[in-house]
Parts: structure tokens; C-alpha cells; sequence
């Protein structure tokens, strides 16, 4: 996860707190003198294109408008936009229909922070992704009567005994029950609805992008970054299932590249056939489109390309090693694989530090 420039300290676990996270960040922003470029609190409430005549054509620059804690509004006027916004800050309610009857506290995991105050209650956690997953381990800890709702198939890895599986929730009745897709019926103190999150940017006008949200994702984008009639504004990290950190690091490193000019784009009727035609590849692959932004195990080639494109230095190959037997040791062992540590011993190789003996294994 670590900036390939900037490892993180050697005293840390390999599953990080999130504490360490932001001290880290805050060390790498000190390392490269960042703070002094940074306007904090200050809220950007617009952006937009602003076309101008120079003696080679036309050329396009961004006004940037922002509002300070006093109330105070500024106007600048930018060569690029980097958008590095995120999107796990709008959370995704689904209507279920008859929700307002429902008895209970409807929660979404953007709120969860701790599993204490769920102990001993009945819980219906709606979603089989990472975090349903993780919170119903975390929730079965302190004797919570955990249903994990999907639509996955029956989960094949070993859950917590106080953890049962279910089918979607497809409605409540009008006595506050849960009914699941399967047709059976519960009761529950919370649902939890680990759901995702939607993309926002109230700062921008996307259709004037040529950009459009819909279904969870946002198109077109040529490489998932610039819009085809725009590029000099960037949407960094909007791709799901991916290793934050290095992907944030070659998307920008990319992006840098074409605006210093290494990168010679295609016109923007080439750029927007390439970028439909990779969402048309993806959804003739099987690919559902609100999934079409996950990367996983693409995300390795991905980088690669914009590495050979950009001509920078491309990833060690031990972070796709690593983060492929993290993997693993998560669908294999999902109560205890965090308790794992790792250490990188080059380019190519890393083992494992702490782990029962009979497990232990060096790659």
C-alpha cells in the first residue's frame, strides 16, 4: 500500500490502523515540504472549463472557485485539475421497498466505527463485500446475531459461528420483518447496509465534461482518468478493487507525463472509442456495468501500460506477489489473516514474519 518512494515505518504492522495511515500520510507531506502548497479549510464550490484564444489555437484553463472558513470567496484560474476528491464519502442507501416500517436503526457501514454498541443485538448486515464481511466478523466478536444478506453464492470460506448467510433483503412487511429473497423472514434491532458509495462532485458540471454518472460509474474516461474533450482535468482513484496508494501513484504519474508533454494523446474521437471500448470489452466479458470500474487482478496490466506509456519506473513486481497472496490468506483464513506480518526482502521477493512455524513461507 506504501508510496514506492516513501516505506512505511519498520515497527508497523502489516494490517495498519487507521491512525497509522493518516501519520503516514502526514510524514510523507512532510518529507516533500507538501503543507506550505495547501490551502487548508477551504471548500471548492466550483470548477469549470474556460475556453481561450491563444496565437496556436485554442487552449482551455480551469476557474477555480473556493470559500474559506470566513466566508470569504476566491476566484483562480488553473492550467490543470487534478479531482482527488474519493468516493467513500456519499454513502449508497438502496431502496427496499416498505423500508419505512422497518422497527429498527438502518446504519450504513460509512458510520460504523466500532462493534460495541451492536453487542448482543440482532443484525442484518445487507452486502458480501469487504466491509459486510469484515464488520459481521467484527460484530459476531461481541455476540451480536449476525445475518450476512448477499447475492453472491453461499460464501466458501470459513465465517464465525455466530455469522449465518442469507439472500438479499427484498422488502419489510409492514410489522417491521425482514423478508429475503429466498422467502424467508426475520426480525432484526439493525440493518446494516454495507452498500457502497455513490460518486459525487458538486463542484462540477459533468455533462459539460461529457461526462455522465450512472449505475456506479462514471463515463467515459480515457485510461479510468480524463474525460476525451477535457484532458488536462483528471479524476484520480475513481477505480474500485485496487491497491490504493500505488494506484493513486501512477495515475498521477501519468497524468504529469501528459501534461509535460511526454504523452502525445490521440484526438478526442480516438481517445472516446478507447475509452467506450474499454467498458464494450469489459461488458462482453460477462462484467456487470456498476462493476465495470473494478480492477483487481487487471489493475497489475493496467499499471504496466501507463508506465510504458509514461515513461516512468513501473511497479516492483513483489507489490501484485504481495497483494495476491493477501488474497488468498483473506479467503482462506478471513478470522486471522491480519494477524499476519510481511516484511519486502527485494523487487521480486517477501516473507513472512510472524506466523505459526508449520505456516510459515517464504516466496
Amino acid at each position: 500500500m506504501m508510496f514506492p518512494d516513501f516505506p512505511f515505518d519498520d515497527h508497523l504492522p502489516s494490517f495498519l490502523h487507521h491512525t497509522s495511515v493518516q501519520q503516514y500520510l502526514e510524514k510523507y507531506c512532510e518529507s516533500r515540504d507538501i503543507a506550505p502548497h495547501i490551502k487548508f479549510n477551504t471548500v471548492v464550490e466550483k470548477v469549470k472549463p474556460v475556453s481561450m484564444e491563444t496565437e496556436t489555437g485554442g487552449a482551455v484553463t480551469w476557474e477555480v472557485i473556493s470559500r474559506d472558513t470566513c466566508g470569504d470567496q476566491n476566484t483562480q484560474t488553473f492550467d490543470s485539475v487534478f479531482v482527488c476528491s474519493g468516493h467513500y464519502s456519499d454513502p449508497h442507501l438502496p431502496y427496499i421497498p416498505g423500508i419505512e416500517d422497518f422497527k429498527g436503526k438502518v446504519f450504513h457501514s460509512h458510520w460504523y466505527r466500532h462493534p460495541e454498541p451492536f453487542a448482543n443485538k440482532s443484525v442484518v448486515v445487507l452486502g458480501g463485500g469487504a466491509s459486510g464481511v469484515d464488520i459481521s466478523i467484527e460484530l459476531a466478536h461481541v455476540h451480536a446475531q449476525v445475518i450476512l444478506s448477499h447475492n453472491k453464492p453461499s460464501l466458501a470460506f470459513p465465517l464465525h459461528l455466530g455469522i449465518q448467510q442469507a439472500t438479499p433483503v427484498v422488502k419489510v412487511s409492514a410489522d417491521g420483518s425482514l423478508h429475503f429473497q429466498d422467502g424467508s423472514v426475520t426480525k432484526a434491532d439493525v440493518l446494516l447496509l454495507c452498500t457502497g458509495y455513490n460518486f459525487n462532485f458538486p463542484f462540477l458540471c459533468l455533462s459539460e465534461l461529457g461526462l455522465e454518472i450512472r449505475d456506479h460509474i462514471v463515463t467515459p474516461l480515457y485510461k479510468f482518468l480524463l474525460p476525451p474533450a477535457f484532458p488536462s482535468i483528471f479524476f484520480i482513484g475513481i477505480c474500485k478493487i485496487i491497491s490504493p496508494f500505488v494506484h493513486f501513484h501512477c495515475q498521477v504519474k501519468f497524468a504529469l507525463a501528459i501534461l509535460e508533454g511526454s504523452v502525445k494523446l490521440p484526438n478526442q474521437l480516438e481517445i472516446e472509442k478507447e475509452a467506450q471500448g474499454e467498458m464494450q470489452r469489459k461488458l462482453e466479458k460477462g462484467v456487470q456495468v456498476k462493476h465495470l470500474l473494478n480492477m483487481d487482478s487487471e489493475q497489475w496490466g493496467y499499471y504496466l501500460e501507463l508506465a510504458r506509456m509514461g515513461r516512468f519506473t513501473p511497479l516492483n513486481p513483489v507489490i501484485q506477489s504481495l497483494y495476491e497472496e493477501v488474497g488468498r490468506q483473506r479467503r482462506k483464513q478471513p478470522l486471522t489473516y491480519k494477524q499476519m506480518n510481511y516484511r519486502l526482502i527485494d523487487a521480486t521477493q517477501w516473507e513472512i514474519l510472524e506466523f505459526p512455524p508449520e505456516q510459515a513461507d517464504k516466496v
